[in-house]
């Protein structure tokens, strides 16, 4: 204990944290959602999440609580690449206690469904359309928000649309999935142009076609190239939901 300090001089509160795990499924944004089986919100539907425990820090506890409130596999889990998004630290935020949560992010392909049963003060978990989600427990809402906004971003310097693509992929599936996280429509000669001039985005698959219905021509087909960032970057127009 240091001289002259007394840590008791302070109120206690605790820490928390919540997750924001996106993926897109069949053309739409989905969130990792659990429904509360206790007290605070009983009920409702709320980002997985819980408390820090002393010995922990707060990524060990993000991992070991979405896998416990979902059921996903914990290999799963521990490989996943979660990004802080912010610290929440309103004080009324939670109606138990003061409480610090600090927030992670992460948008995934191929994520399996959730566990029927969820565990922990989570009734079940579900994956949600964005669009569909409504109330949501404690300050949840914001986090979301937030999150959709960062993993919009994401979009617009990395090259992470190509993993929601098929191994080989057309233009327009890749427009699909900017459009479905973006939340807004792209002109398509000028997303096409855009892609190609940005070094390492994607790669022509050579003598490979695709019909992609209509009465045009087959599109051809692309797969990811060597880049991991754009440069430049990819950016959302003006005017589009963020």
């Amino acid at each position: 204990m240091t001289a002259g300090y007394d840590p008791y001089a302070f109120e206690p509160f605790a820490v928390t944290v919540d997750l924001a795990v996106f993926t897109v499924r069949a053309g739409a944004l989905h969130v990792l959602l659990i429904r509360r089986g206790q007290e605070p919100y009983a009920g409702a539907w709320a980002l997985p999440g819980g408390f820090v425990l002393p010995r922990e820090s707060a990524e060990t506890a993000a991992r070991r609580e979405l896998a416990e409130e979902t059921g996903l596999p914990e290999q799963l889990v521990a490989a996943l690449h979660l990004e802080q998004l912010r610290t929440y630290s309103e004080p009324d935020r939670d109606p138990r206690m003061r409480v610090v949560s600090v927030a992670f992010t992460a948008l995934v392909p191929d994520l399996p469904e959730p566990a029927v049963e969820g565990g922990g003060d989570a009734a079940h978990a579900r994956w949600l359309a964005v669009e569909d989600v409504s109330e949501l427990a404690f300050d949840h809402a914001v986090i979301l928000a937030d999150a959709r906004e960062r993993i919009g971003a994401k979009l617009e310097y990395t090259c992470l649309a190509t993993g929601f693509c098929p191994p080989e992929f057309t233009l327009g599936e890749l427009q699909s999935v900017y459009e479905t996280v973006w939340n807004t429509s792209l002109d398509r000669p000028n997303f096409r142009r855009k892609v190609l001039a940005t070094p390492g985005f994607v790669e022509a698959v050579p003598g490979a076609a695709r019909l992609t219905g209509g009465r045009g021509k087959p599109a051809a087909l692309y797969r990811p190239g060597p880049a991991t960032a754009l440069h430049p970057p990819l950016l959302r127009p003006e005017g589009s939901t963020r």
